[in-house]
């Protein structure tokens, strides 16, 4: 089995529209959350969501080009371009048929989706639909354009698992090349989900916050007054790559890429299971594929989303899978600050787990104040301000609508 390391990072978040922002935000306790400025959502129970700011597409791209891109694609690629030039990578000096692309997005064009059927319905069903509206929907539209724009004839897909989406597509590139299936992947995920019709349909479920008139401190993992997940918007992307070809390009290495556990909850279709066993099994996957006991891991980013059930239930996993050293372990909850991307949330929080592993330096969680009791004392919820840390092993996790469950488990590389 090949070794495979993290060579390139990008991100484009609510936080920082690129990875230096986003880190730098993500340490000092940014809150991303702002009031919705992207169309009227005063008929909504919840009007805030966490925004990228100041987005104008042609800033990144040309006119022609924007108008055939949804705005989960119009990430994707940003954040793509940011890794790639992160790992400094040649592809006129490399094999592109071993370079392959992995990317997620959970629901993709859905701004594209709502707006083509909002106008033909408006026009008594007698407009014409834009001819880029099934290539701008689906949601490996992306995978394809990355692939399209940098000649790669590598493995390309695009798994989609609800909000366990990119962290699988990261595991997956992992597994590919670790089995010499690839050199490279291009890996992440990318979701654009501040519509009305998304905010409406979470709205129903009664999933998200409708703390309105403190919108900035709404996303409050395990705090005992949490009400919801807050939605945000952005994309990540890691180059991961064979330690042997990073060696040879004398590329610089963030991260190894240890292992990867994936599992399902089997029980409710947006629920996770209350003793977290879902939770459970992928992290005990994920130590067991990379042989590396419980007491090894020194921290945890965790999937939070600030819900009610799903805080609880991983938190139940956690203590049970790490009970002999959770006094020892660190864990936090970025999505306090960028809210929750979907599809995108586990590539932007792989990127900040993998600069914790290679700084020892752990974000906050802001915004929780009173500690749910059903949380044990001496877990170490990392709130209000960033800590240093000696961490070797670090763990993420991601958990998604139908059950879906996944833990990435990276390692602080130390050249041999």
């Amino acid at each position: 089995m090949k070794r495979v390391v993290i060579t390139g990072l990008g991100a484009i978040t609510p936080i920082g529209k690129n990875t230096k922002e986003y880190w730098k935000n993500l340490l000092n306790g940014v809150s991303g959350a702002n009031k919705i400025t992207r169309f009227d959502a005063s008929k909504f129970k919840t009007q805030f969501a966490c925004e990228i700011k100041n987005y104008n597409p042609l800033d990144f791209f040309d006119r022609k080009e924007a108008r055939k891109l949804d705005r989960f694609s119009q990430y994707g690629l940003i954040s793509t371009k940011e890794a790639i030039k992160d790992a400094k990578l040649d592809f006129s000096k490399l094999n592109v048929n071993r370079i392959g692309v992995i990317f997620s997005s959970g629901i993709g064009g859905f701004e594209t989706f709502e707006k083509e059927v909002i106008d033909f319905t408006k026009s008594n069903f007698q407009s014409r639909f834009n001819p880029f509206f099934i290539p701008k929907i689906i949601s490996n539209g992306l995978s394809g354009q990355i692939s399209i724009n940098y000649g790669l004839r590598g493995i390309n897909y695009c798994p989609v698992t609800a909000c366990a989406s990119s962290t699988q597509s990261i595991i997956q590139a992992f597994n590919y090349i670790r089995l010499g299936k690839a050199d490279i992947i291009i890996s992440g995920g990318s979701e654009a989900p501040i519509t009305e019709a998304s905010i409406g349909g979470f709205n129903s479920m009664k999933a998200m916050s409708t703390n309105n008139e403190n919108y900035s401190s709404a996303s409050k993992p395990f705090d005992r007054n949490r009400d919801g997940f807050v939605v945000g918007e952005g994309a990540g992307t890691l180059i991961i790559e064979s330690l042997d070809s990073a060696i040879k390009r004398g590329a610089k290495i963030y991260a190894e890429v240890m292992g990867g556990g994936e599992s399902s909850d089997a029980y409710h279709i947006t629920g996770t299971h209350p003793e977290g066993l879902g939770a459970y099994l992928a992290m005990e996957s994920g130590l067991r594929e990379s042989n590396i006991a419980p007491e090894e891991i020194n921290y945890i980013n965790a999937h939070a989303t600030s819900t009610g059930l799903g805080d609880l239930s991983e938190i139940k996993a956690i203590e049970k899978l790490f009970a002999s050293n959770l006094d020892k372990l660190q864990i936090s909850a970025s999505k306090s600050m960028t809210g929750h991307l979907l599809g995108g949330t586990g590539a932007i929080e792989a990127i900040s787990t993998c600069l914790s592993v290679n700084t020892g330096i752990v974000p906050p969680t802001i915004n929780t104040t009173e500690i749910d009791e059903n949380i044990p004392n001496e877990i170490n919820l990392s709130l209000g301000k960033k800590s240093t840390k000696e961490i070797n092993y670090a763990l993420s996790n991601s958990f998604g609508f139908g059950g879906h469950c996944a833990a990435l488990i990276l390692k602080k590389y130390i050249r041999d």
